[in-house]
């Protein structure tokens, strides 16, 4: 759920050339003369099986080059930076990771911050900026800051043991700041950093950093923001001294080592935050007014375009009620200018779908007619932009000279979201711009005036482009056409459709539901791996690409199958908030109808349906068990949540309330209380280092089966965080989940 980058002008230079039909429409045979089975060793093997897939596209200040971070042919999880020239019509690698990085160890808090930001796989270059003048580029790479010149030359801005975090340039390009010590540093380009906040006794303090659940949970990965014209900087200031402590043992294969680490759990006090604003040397430091409660969230923080305003949005602790405040950067005074009210039995959604224009306007996404929507805020006057039984997924930019705002939403398909335009003068003409063949995402630049768009299909791997306002394909960025040369070439002949379809539940809700099947054989039944999420604010079923580790299992000889229940994401509100304070019963309930569903075919072997789900999904493995034993041939639990009193305040308490107030609801909703009715075969996963969901949740439930002599099996990662995966790692993952279900006859 993390931002796309912002792309800055138009580019029409690069040759057009024919979009690449959908794979449904191509002859395997002419690719292919025979089928190969794709493994679970290749999945995770390089290059990646998707092909090209470029991150962080963005165009130079003056618009000659576009630039985006490439993953190496031999390495998929290593960066460097490209440019593509386009007075000369030719790709160059601007900074090769390899050449430039040291290779030195990340310190624990970059580690920490690029987990949250769902990054912490990948190596080398994983972020840069333009300076404004466009003849150099911001590069963090190992821990240290480089400015790298178009002539090749690259300056060291940084050389020190401790890691520059949060590193950015100022809009103007002047300023090079990050923080380190848990303090901010500001500096002119090209010359060395100072401190500009206070040093502070206590380590709990720290300034320009997000705290914890801001970083998991809000989607927020800074604690700095600049003005517009470089005159000031907003800087938080938190302070972790009321958090709990959390001791977590980093098992590791040669050693354990311990994090004391402040982890806000469900019902306990979080960190104490405050916002000042200063002069870029730290001079001039004014208090933002944040109001008498301090039991707060600093939600966003945004600049107007002329920088005369702050804007904070205060999120109250229980997630009903979300104030945007103006606040004058010379004095730190607010005043609220509008208040957005959660739905009974809902909660307010956090979104980066807003955009406030040069005239003092503000377009807004809300949920307050039922349905994720656009809206008009001018001179305290609301104006509905988009409406309907559908929902607006991402707002990607406004053309404000002409008056165009641009999204992406779900209007002529919920499981394929698309690019669409309107204007703000005649709100609810809604113009597609993209082909429903395609799933689609979007940015843009900051004037509105082209589109950067990444499209795949269930037939094409991940494809970007330029377009222009009309959604016209001005030039690729990345065609990855499913040539002779491309990875996924060799498995075509052995590819199979993906088949979607609905099913009712008992209130007369419909669910979407995926499903890919081996070649079937007339009279053969096949085992089913039942794989799921189930958690709130996630759709796991869309007409896109997905993941090749599908297809592998499908050549193994399974079924793949996926449905989203009831508290999923992109259907409204009624649809959602049936989760609320009810985690572990309408979405084991929906899944349970796409298991019977399942059963009613007559090539699924009813008796094989094997269930996995990771993290929420690794839950609802272990509630899917408990309630409904015998229905599952297995169950395999990765990285569960246990106990929900053992999750972070933001994310639990917004569907859940507070453990204190709402004991009765946490009980039901655990997964604890139940485990003496698991009577089918479980292999429970978990990395022993994670910091998301914290061990912890597994050593709680693996004393509790043991004592209850509930026969169990378990896979445990050394040295691994939330995420389990990699080239050597994740086969061995795979395999061992497949090792398991073998062993208890769930197989082909």
């Amino acid at each position: 759920m993390s931002p796309t980058s912002r792309l800055l002008a138009a580019c029409a230079v690069i040759a057009l050339t024919p979009a690449h039909p959908l794979l449904a429409q191509t002859s395997p045979e002419s690719t292919v003369t025979a089928a190969q089975p794709l493994t679970i060793e290749r999945v995770f093997a390089s290059p990646g099986l998707s092909g090209a897939v470029p991150r962080g596209v963005k165009l130079s200040p003056d618009g000659r080059w576009l630039t985006l971070l490439r993953g190496r042919p031999d390495d998929r999880e290593r960066y460097d930076l490209w440019g593509f020239d386009r007075t000369t019509g030719k790709w160059a690698m601007l900074v090769d990771s390899l050449k430039l990085g040291s290779g030195k160890d990340l310190s624990e808090a970059e580690k920490m911050q690029r987990e949250r930001q769902r990054i912490g796989d990948l190596k080398g270059i994983v972020s840069y900026e333009w300076a404004a003048d466009s003849q150099a580029i911001l590069v963090p790479l190992d821990g240290d800051l480089f400015l790298a010149r178009l002539d090749g030359s690259v300056q060291r801005l940084s050389d020190t043991s401790e890691d520059e975090l949060n590193p950015a340039l100022s809009p103007k390009g002047a300023y090079v700041s990050f923080v380190r010590g848990r303090r901010l540093w500001t500096g002119k380009v090209g010359e060395a950093a100072q401190p500009v906040t206070p040093q502070e006794q206590a380590e709990t303090v720290s300034w320009g950093e997000a705290e914890f659940v801001a970083q998991e949970e809000m989607d927020r990965h800074t604690g700095y923001w600049w003005s517009p014209d470089d005159s000031r900087v907003a800087v938080q200031r938190f302070d972790e001294a009321p958090v709990a402590v959390v001791t977590r043992a980093a098992i590791g294969a040669e050693g354990t080592k311990t994090y004391a680490q402040r982890y806000p759990l469900a019902g306990t006090p979080n960190a104490f935050v405050s916002l000042f604003v200063q002069k870029p040397d730290g001079s001039q430091r004014v208090e933002v007014e944040l109001g008498p409660d301090k039991d707060i969230y600093l939600a966003r923080v945004d600049w107007a375009p002329d920088g005369k305003t702050l804007y904070v949005q205060r999120e109250d602790r229980g997630q009903a009620k979300l104030d945007m405040l103006a606040v004058d950067p010379a004095t730190g005074k607010s005043r609220v200018l509008f208040t957005e009210t959660a739905a009974k039995g809902h909660w307010i959604d956090l979104s980066h779908s807003y955009r406030f224009l040069k005239d003092g306007s503000l377009v807004w996404w809300s949920q307050r007619d039922g349905f994720g929507h656009l809206w008009h805020f001018k001179q305290g006057k609301w104006q509905q932009l988009t409406k309907g039984d559908w929902v607006v997924t991402a707002l990607v930019g406004v053309d404000e000279t002409s008056g165009k705002v641009f999204f992406t939403g779900t209007k002529d398909d919920p499981l394929a979201h698309q690019v669409y335009a309107i204007d703000l003068k005649r709100s609810g003409e809604v113009h597609r711009l993209t082909e429903l063949a395609f799933h689609n995402s979007a940015s843009m630049d900051r004037s509105g005036k082209s589109l950067l768009i990444s499209r795949s299909s269930v037939g094409q791997p991940p494809q970007v482009y330029l377009a222009d306002q009309s959604g016209k394909r001005i030039a690729w960025v990345e065609e990855n056409k499913l040539d002779a040369k491309h990875p996924y070439t060799p498995y075509l002949a052995s590819h199979r459709p993906v088949e979607f379809g609905t099913i009712k539940v008992a209130d007369g809700t419909v669910l979407h539901w995926n499903m890919i099947t081996p070649p079937l054989v007339p009279g053969k039944r096949y085992p089913v791996f039942f794989s799921h999420y189930g958690g709130p604010s996630n759709q796991q079923v869309l007409r896109d690409w997905g993941s090749p580790l599908a297809q592998a299992v499908v050549d193994k000889g399974y079924i793949w199958f996926e449905i989203d229940n009831r508290g999923s994401d992109n259907r409204g509100v009624k649809f959602a908030k049936q989760i609320f304070r009810a985690m572990g019963s309408v979405e084991v309930a929906d899944q349970l109808a796409g298991a019977e569903y399942l059963k009613s075919l007559p090539f699924v072997d009813g008796a094989k349906i094997a269930t996995y789900g990771w993290s929420y999904g690794g839950y609802m493995t272990l509630k899917m068990l408990q309630a409904n034993p015998g229905v599952y041939a297995a169950g395999i639990a990765g990285a569960p949540v246990t106990k929900w009193e053992l999750y972070d305040t933001h994310y639990t308490e917004r569907y859940m309330g507070d453990p204190k107030a709402d004991a009765a609801a946490y009980a039901r909703a655990n997964a604890m209380a139940d485990t003496a009715r698991i009577k089918d075969p479980l292999l429970l996963i978990h990395g022993m280092a994670d910091d998301n969901v914290v061990f912890e949740n597994s050593s709680a439930l693996i004393a509790k089966m043991q004592g209850e002599v509930v026969p169990f099996e378990m896979m445990l990662y050394p040295g691994y965080t939330h995420r389990v995966g990699g080239p050597k790692v994740g086969p061995h993952l795979w395999n061992s989940i497949f090792v398991f279900l073998e062993r208890h006859g769930v197989k082909p």
